[in-house]
């Protein structure tokens, strides 16, 4: 199977470089096509499912993944799935009558720096100095609750001996490079996750990693 990828940045685009080779099989490939930022995607997301609508292969999956940053969650999904479907494309939430789908639609909640505070084994490892207890602090036990999630790993990151200010692109890529999908604490992240599972055994072939529900 093969994955399009849209996003809304450059530091998403490094971060997902890193971690989908630890949740697709070996035979599957990724493109990945960052945009200038969340509303930059959203202006041009519906001509590009259209342009992807003429020619998708059966074998492909288009996967938009967007920060909800402060949108209310269930409007930014919905306006997702219309744009979807106004294209003629089905999405997992509206899949078609066998159950198959075309495209993915997930959002970081709030950010996408919050699936790194899903992972604080990765957190540390990737900044040593950051104390592998981080995540038993009332502030960081639920990562999609972290407000301002860029600014409050900024902040971790100074306090454990690194000053800003931080590039996010490499912070992503650091982080990223050390991240355990089964393992991570985000909602939003195991979200994505197990959506990309999803798409995994709707393939030709299946995975015998990820078995179909009974």
């Amino acid at each position: 199977m093969h994955f399009e990828i849209l996003l809304e940045e450059e530091s998403a685009r490094v971060a997902l470089e890193n971690i989908l080779p630890n949740i697709i099989r070996n035979e599957d490939s990724f493109g990945i096509h960052p945009y200038n930022g969340k509303k930059d995607i959203l202006n041009k997301l519906p001509q590009r499912l259209r342009g992807y609508k003429k020619w998708i292969p059966p074998d492909y999956t288009i996967v938009v993944l967007v920060d909800r940053d402060r949108d209310d969650c269930i409007l930014l999904k919905r306006k997702l799935e219309e744009i979807a479907g106004g294209a003629g494309l089905s999405t997992k939430s509206s899949p078609r009558y066998d159950g198959t789908f075309q495209v993915l639609n997930r959002i970081a909640i709030e950010e996408l720096e919050a699936w790194f505070f899903g992972d604080i084994d990765a957190l540390a490892a990737a900044y040593p100095g950051i104390p592998s207890t981080l995540g038993t602090r009332e502030k960081y036990r639920d990562p999609d609750a972290i407000a301002d999630t860029w600014e409050a790993l900024e902040h971790v990151l100074q306090q454990a001996g690194y000053p800003g200010p931080q590039q996010k692109t490499k912070v992503a890529s650091n982080i990223s490079r050390m991240m355990i999908p089964a393992r991570n604490r985000s909602k939003s992240f195991q979200s994505f996750y197990t959506g990309i599972q999803a798409c995994i055994r709707q393939s030709p072939a299946g995975d015998s990693r990820f078995p179909k529900p009974g």
